[in-house]
């Protein structure tokens, strides 16, 4: 057998020989939850899936700005990933990874603990044939003195609702401190967003939206485009910058239209408890301060033996496999994949997590028979901005559009409803899908446009 083969070939760890294939994914996300319900569904009878998360609950991480701005009851669309488990046949574990074992084949979950400290189940160890990394992406402050400690990261739900209920009580507050004669030439609140990729350009539209509708709620005395500032905050000379000049251009022109600040060249040299300070001296108010400015891996991969890049992200081969260990893959945010086409590594995309999900599918099943592993190879079908209820614009890849098309208005919004859609049609099938989207319009029409609690 020659080498290239041994490392296609799984190594099972001595006392798994006689039982099923045990394939261990850290990572609920929404990469690792599709792999482990596609292998739970499809597989269960040749191996043992285990799901590890830090957390409980599963929500599509390009819907939380939606729910920061309140526009999005997280209740509706989170889902329980014990109950996803039981009815997919794979076993879900909660906890942080805290340490792995190359040579034993083990991996050590940290103690799960109650809201009061106390604990609910200790650390325990998992014993894995194949080990799947697909632990995300957490928000990178880049060293910026007071960005930790005075703006808000939207890497998870309970950030997002933090900051949904500090921005309602702030625009409460303002209103009830307003009189029919109170000063208007200035605005009550201010908002910096720090970032003008994605999310910090959805993340403004949606809070625009939120403003315009707090007054059927009782906060008759805020202007919502007056009295509410938005600022999105961005160091490169446009927003948008990975995507095409015209959707930038496009972008930048709703958003001035909706009274949104659009700030450019503007890198933040420190973040206050009321403003944000420019390297060039300047700076502009801020109530409430999101940073949505760029990523990183969480700081648990450099403690696992794992060779990463600057960026923290497990360094992998195009099967997915880290370089040192063939029996351990990594995908999704924290992993750096080769993109020979680009000279790059694949983009930190819920695309990319979808597409290399799919393939470690197929990846699995090749070792399980022994048959030689294929080439991971990232599709870029393009790249969609949703505006909220205002607008969505995009561009669409792929040898059906030739190299790239410019799209925007309801064809835009409906492409981008369409992804998360997809998401759920992997985790939940075509019927229930379509019973749960039904069910979600129906709530939407009975329900506050804005959730103020």
């Amino acid at each position: 057998m020659t080498t290239e083969e041994q490392t296609q070939r799984p190594q099972s760890r001595p006392d798994s020989l006689n039982s099923p294939h045990r394939i261990v994914i850290v990572g609920g996300g929404a990469g690792g939850l599709e792999l482990a319900t596609t292998l739970g569904n499809k597989l269960h009878e040749r191996v043992k899936v285990v799901l590890v998360d830090r957390n409980s609950i599963h929500i599509w991480k390009p819907l939380l700005h939606e729910v920061a701005a309140g526009s999005m009851d997280a209740n509706a669309h989170q889902l329980e990933y014990a109950a996803q488990a039981r009815w997919h046949r794979f076993v879900f574990q909660q906890g942080d990874l805290c340490k792995l074992d190359r040579a034993r084949k083990i991996i050590t979950v940290g103690a799960l603990l109650d809201d009061n400290g106390e604990e609910l189940i200790p650390a325990r160890e998992i014993p894995y044939d194949t080990l799947v990394l697909a632990i995300g992406s957490v928000t990178n402050f880049f060293n910026v003195p007071g960005a930790a400690e005075h703006a808000i990261a939207l890497d998870a739900l309970h950030q997002a609702e933090h900051f949904r209920r500090r921005m309602i009580s702030m625009c409460m507050r303002a209103d009830r401190g307003m009189t029919s004669n109170s000063d208007k030439s200035n605005p009550q609140m201010h908002i910096a967003i720090i970032g003008g990729g994605a999310t910090g350009v959805e993340l403004s539209a949606e809070l625009r939206n939120t403003a315009e509708v707090l007054g059927a709620y009782g906060l008759h005395h805020l202007d919502p485009h007056k009295d509410i500032r938005i600022s999105v905050i961005e160091a490169a000379p446009r927003i948008l910058s990975a995507l095409p000049e015209p959707v930038s251009a496009k972008t930048t022109a709703l958003l001035q239209k909706l009274d949104i600040d659009v700030l450019t060249s503007a890198k933040v040299a420190e973040v206050r408890a009321d403003s944000v300070v420019f390297d060039n001296g300047n700076s502009v108010p801020a109530d409430l301060t999101v940073w949505a400015a760029g990523i990183k891996a969480p700081a648990i991969l450099a403690e696992l033996d794992l060779p990463i890049n600057r960026l923290g992200q497990v360094v992998v081969k195009q099967t997915l496999q880290t370089e040192v260990d063939p029996d351990i893959f990594a995908f999704g945010d924290c992993a750096a994949c080769p993109w020979p086409e680009k000279n790059s590594t694949v983009p930190p995309r819920a695309q990319a997590a979808h597409q290399q999900a799919d393939f470690l599918f197929d990846a699995i099943k090749r070792r399980l028979n022994g048959e030689p592993l294929q080439h991971y190879t990232y599709k870029d079908l393009g790249s969609l901005v949703s505006l909220g209820r205002f607008d969505a614009v995009g561009n669409l890849m792929g040898p059906l559009v030739g190299s790239t098309l410019f799209v925007e208005g309801l064809l835009a919004r409906l492409l981008y409803i369409s992804l998360y859609r997809m998401h759920l049609v992997a985790l939940h099938g075509w019927l229930r899908t379509t019973a749960d989207s039904i069910g979600q319009w129906l709530q939407r029409k009975t329900s506050p446009r804005v959730k103020l609690h």
